[in-house]
């Protein structure tokens, strides 16, 4: 398999430059993703235990679908400027500074809920809150990973990246419902701050050069703002990416939230349920992650893409048809195993054909479609969970995933990013060609 090459926006552009790696990459990539693992398990803890406190408390799919879209609109809308801003200032202090922020939410929360505020309104505004912070951490977080880790190893340190979230994600809800189960909620938000410190800490000593393009800049915001939606719309195959990227969360990540729901509703609401299903989903991410950055850290990016984009559609429709808890858990164990799969993939082909000055920008955007397709998701199979039964939604959900897929891999730009993988072309000439084929489809 051949490796994907940076190239430019529109064809017929130089090159653009490679971001300067500091000669020490090793130290820094161990220090970021040491800061991040810490980090990162305290946001999931309380990720999962406010999403089951809700779903306990409620039982209601409208209110699942609130917790959902308190979760993820506000990141979607505030990532437009997070990742204007982690082109126009040193993103390890953003990321710094985003993290310190929603800490010091999380622990405003939890004095709240200590002095008896448990009103979900207070609850679900906190969650927003941090759906804030995220929106700007976010972008920043995936740009300043090409700054500290060579070209070559970027598929790599994304795997392992993906390796470390899932074995996160395996570690947490078994640490949240240990936790929720014995002392409530409150403890875990405690821990979610003491994690968050630490996290910084590491990354104070992480070394991550101010891009040169950032001192000789002229241009405003607005006009950075407006420079990244161009830069998206005249590249056929970042476009398409993202097109597949939204088709995902709208129709199988978003009813991947009322899973719970239905184990409540099924089997019961005993706290273990919950906590095995999500530790069989991270078990799965986590063999996953092991197979990106070892075995497939080589294989092509689009295949990869398109073989986990059928799969998650495939295993959606088969947990609307599990018989019963245990074989629910293993397709829920299998859709966790395609998971990096998609992201890693996703992440390197847009780190590599991306210019490193418009990474933070392109990322916003990765992060608005992931944040805003998924409570718009919820918003529709939320509300419908209280009207059919949630085995159908996902069967449904399952379907219209494969149809709108095919329709997608028929579109110019489709048909280009699949060439580039079989043909073996680089993805400059695969733009090139979704640029032609969408000219001529357009004269016709």
């Amino acid at each position: 398999m051949s490796d994907f090459t940076a190239h430019p926006a529109t064809p017929g552009e130089p090159a653009p430059e490679p971001a300067a790696v500091p000669a020490h990459w090793q130290r820094n990539v161990g220090l970021f993703l040491s800061g991040q693992t810490i980090s990162l398990f305290g946001s999931m803890i309380v990720q999962y235990a406010v999403m089951w406190y809700v779903t306990f408390e409620t039982q209601s799919g409208l209110a699942v679908a609130l917790y959902a879209v308190a979760a993820f609109l506000p990141q979607g809308v505030v990532s437009i400027f997070g990742g204007v801003l982690a082109d126009r200032m040193n993103r390890r202090v953003l990321v710094i500074m985003a993290d310190g922020s929603i800490a010091a939410v999380t622990l405003g929360l939890a004095l709240l809920m200590l002095n008896g505020v448990t009103d979900l309104w207070i609850i679900l505004l906190a969650v927003a809150v941090r759906s804030v912070g995220a929106g700007v951490q976010t972008p920043a977080v995936q740009a300043m990973i090409p700054q500290i880790a060579p070209p070559d190893q970027l598929m790599r340190v994304n795997g392992i990246f993906q390796t470390i979230q899932s074995a996160m994600a395996l570690l947490a809800p078994a640490a949240a419902g240990a936790v929720f189960g014995l002392f409530g909620i409150v403890p875990l938000f405690f821990i979610d701050v003491v994690t968050a410190v630490i996290g910084i800490g590491f990354l104070v000593f992480v070394s991550v050069p101010t891009l040169a393009t950032i001192a000789s800049k002229t241009s405003s915001y607005r006009d950075d703002l407006v420079e990244g939606m161009r830069y998206i719309a005249h590249h056929a195959v970042v476009r398409w990416l993202l097109m597949v990227f939204a088709i995902i969360f709208l129709l199988t990540v978003a009813p991947s939230f009322i899973t719970p729901l239905l184990v409540a509703r099924t089997f019961g609401t005993e706290v273990w349920m919950v906590t095995v299903l999500e530790i069989a989903f991270s078990v799965g991410m986590l063999l996953g992650g092991v197979l990106v950055s070892t075995l497939l850290a080589k294989r092509s990016r689009i295949g990869l893409i398109l073989f986990s984009t059928f799969g998650f559609a495939i295993f959606t429709i088969a947990l609307g048809l599990s018989p019963n808890l245990w074989v629910f858990y293993g397709f829920m164990f299998a859709f966790g195993l395609l998971v990096p799969l998609f992201s890693a993939p996703f992440m390197t082909l847009v780190q590599e054909t991306v210019e490193p000055a418009m990474h933070g920008r392109v990322f916003s955007y990765v992060g608005i479609v992931m944040a805003l397709a998924t409570p718009i998701g919820m918003l529709v199979f939320g509300p419908l969970a209280d009207v059919i039964s949630v085995q159908l939604l996902l069967v449904c959900g399952g379907v219209a995933t494969i149809v709108v897929i095919v329709v997608a891999l028929l579109l110019p730009s489709g048909r280009a990013a699949v060439a580039a993988a079989k043909t073996q072309v680089p993805l400059e000439t695969a733009a090139e060609e979704a640029a032609d084929a969408h000219g001529t489809s357009s004269a016709r």
